[in-house]
């Protein structure tokens, strides 16, 4: 081990660091050296999702000091940047162990600066904290929440006065003016005066704008219908999805009882992913059991949604992030195409399906693409106050409906699918059916993500030397189809390989790669901001001219993207 990283330990065998710390990193020093490693070899960062890690002692993990630390550096700014104001934050926190006493820190060291702060009573969905945050009139947010990563993690979410998470140049500004303290600098000392809960008016209000948002033209007769199938999957949107489907006037809303309670564990799941179909399990057996129409589950912190619905042999089958996001774009799309006036836009992100672009343009409405992340979406609202948001999404389960609130939200999202899904069961139609018909229109297209898990210092090593590899020894071919076009986020360029031009592209930098081939296949390869892995995004397409041919041209497209696959070493 090298030696900086014994003495950068051994930094916290004394003050500030209480007794248990000291006694934890000495315990580490003394019995495991790999731990030790891997909690000190560098500090913990802020990537696409805000800051993620391993609970425990170490720079390279989330803990009082760690997030400590970036509590002080945002206090800090607040003052350079909104001088001679009562600084205003709000505060939520998920399900996760520590979440709620990691949430009272970040509340003490605030208040302990002369902030005034709005800190939830009780676990909340992050979507409820933008709201919160602009209801109340504050100049910034923070969420405690790992999303859906493993039981061990937690993490630290910043908002900004627009309801959306950091961007440049705020979010380097804010890192510069963190990295510039040392421990000794954080203030933990609480005025109490200055912290007040929030709760129940918040939630009711919340509630409100999610039906007014969410809720569209449909029968009373046509939701009383729809039978529904819900779980929170140990999650924090149990708080406020039923009361919102029961206020919108859903009837028939049958919750996964066993994953219900609020759960740091996830203790029925694997992994407590709306992504993964093992996480919907239960769910499937209870709606087979109830013959329901519509599964919905969501992830821990409440923002992003997996839908399960029935296909024409009337067995349940799982949506994927591309084919919802579709489903929920068309919708907006259809409903608002009377009133379109020429300034609205749809926004998805670059490793997202090429679908949506063809769907909404289909309709005169201008489609904006940017990073992977909600915090650009949210971004390109603010950043075009001239242009009407209708809604957007990404592949990876999130769906942001209009602009009341700035982040993605299951919430808002889940009671937007039910409402589509009642209207065509009112139609004698069905979310399956409506698919596979936007594919006549529009092309099928089918997406794959391949993720590959690389852990630690050695892990971190391969997925720098992999994105070197495909920049330095760029692919020519894909499935025997020529590449004809390389945008590289990094360096903000897109190389024409037919007419060798290099086009800037009008995105902010970052580490992604895109290959497109001659017959509209598009890889896509990004290290994870929030996870330790490499990611792959496959996207292939065809036409389909008739809705019988469906299942014969998926299985082809299927079977297209697992050679890909394989020729990249995916498999």
């Amino acid at each position: 081990m090298k030696q900086e990283i014994i003495e950068k330990a051994q930094e916290w065998l004394s003050q500030p660091f209480d007794i248990d710390t000291q006694k934890s990193v000495q315990h580490l020093i003394e019995n495991d050296l790999p731990t030790l490693e891997d909690a000190f070899y560098t500090n913990i960062n802020f990537g696409t999702g805000g800051m993620r890690g391993i609970m425990g002692v170490g720079t390279n993990r989330i803990n009082k000091y760690t997030l400590g630390k970036n509590t002080q550096g945002i206090s800090n700014y607040l003052k350079k940047v909104f001088p001679n104001e009562q600084h205003k934050v709000a505060i939520a926190y998920d399900c996760r162990h520590n979440s709620q006493s990691l949430a009272k820190i970040v509340a003490d060291v605030f208040s302990s600066n002369g902030v005034k702060v709005f800190l939830f009573e009780d676990l909340r969905p992050t979507p409820e904290l933008s709201y919160a945050l602009k209801q109340l009139d504050c100049q910034c947010g923070i969420v405690l929440t790992a999303s859906h990563n493993p039981p061990e993690y937690n993490g630290y979410k910043v908002y900004w006065e627009d309801g959306g998470q950091l961007v440049p140049p705020q979010d380097q500004e804010i890192i510069e003016e963190i990295n510039s303290l040392q421990f000794k600098d954080i203030s933990f000392q609480p005025n109490d005066e200055l912290i007040s809960f929030i709760g129940k008016d918040i939630d009711e209000k919340f509630i409100k704008d999610s039906i007014k948002n969410g809720q569209k033209n449909i029968s009373q007769s046509a939701r009383e219908d729809l039978k529904i199938v819900f779980t929170s999957i140990h999650g924090t949107s149990i708080k406020l999805i039923p009361d919102t489907l029961s206020q919108a006037g859903y009837t028939q809303v049958e919750i996964v009882k066993e994953q219900a309670e609020p759960n740091g564990d996830f203790p029925t799941v694997k992994s407590p992913n709306p992504e993964e179909p093992e996480a919907l399990k239960m769910a499937l057996e209870l709606a087979d059991k109830n013959d329901s129409d519509i599964v919905i589950g969501t992830d821990p912190d409440g923002d992003r949604l997996g839908v399960a619905v029935r296909d024409n042999d009337q067995n349940m089958m799982l949506l994927n992030g591309n084919q919802t996001m579709v489903l929920m774009t068309w919708f907006l799309l259809e409903e608002c195409k009377v009133n379109l006036k020429g300034n609205e836009f749809v926004a998805s992100t670059i490793v997202s399906t090429p679908m949506m672009r063809v769907l909404t343009e289909n309709y005169g409405v201008e489609y904006k693409e940017t990073l992977t992340g909600f915090k650009w979406i949210a971004d390109l609202i603010k950043t075009n106050p001239d242009k009407n948001f209708i809604g957007g999404g990404e592949e990876s389960f999130g769906f942001m409906v209009g602009d009341f609130v700035r982040d993605k939200d299951a919430v808002t999202s889940t009671l937007l699918i039910c409402e589509i899904a009642a209207h065509l069961k009112s139609k004698n139609s069905s979310l399956y059916k409506k698919l596979i018909e936007l594919y006549t229109e529009h092309g099928l297209y089918k997406e794959k993500l391949v993720a590959l898990v690389k852990k630690g210092i050695q892990g971190q090593k391969e997925i720098q030397q992999k994105m070197k590899d495909l920049r330095n020894l760029p692919l020519k071919e894909i499935y025997g189809e020529k590449v004809v076009l390389v945008e590289d986020y990094q360096n903000s360029t897109a190389k024409n390989l037919q007419n060798h031009e290099t086009l800037k592209l009008d995105i902010p930098q970052s580490n992604v790669l895109i290959y497109y081939t001659e017959n509209g296949t598009k890889v896509a390869a990004r290290p994870s901001g929030t996870e330790p892995k490499i990611k792959f995004y496959i996207s292939v397409n065809t036409t389909l001219d008739k809705v019988e041919d469906f299942q014969k041209k998926s299985i082809a497209l299927d079977n297209k993207i697992a050679e890909i696959e394989k020729e990249l070493g995916l498999g």
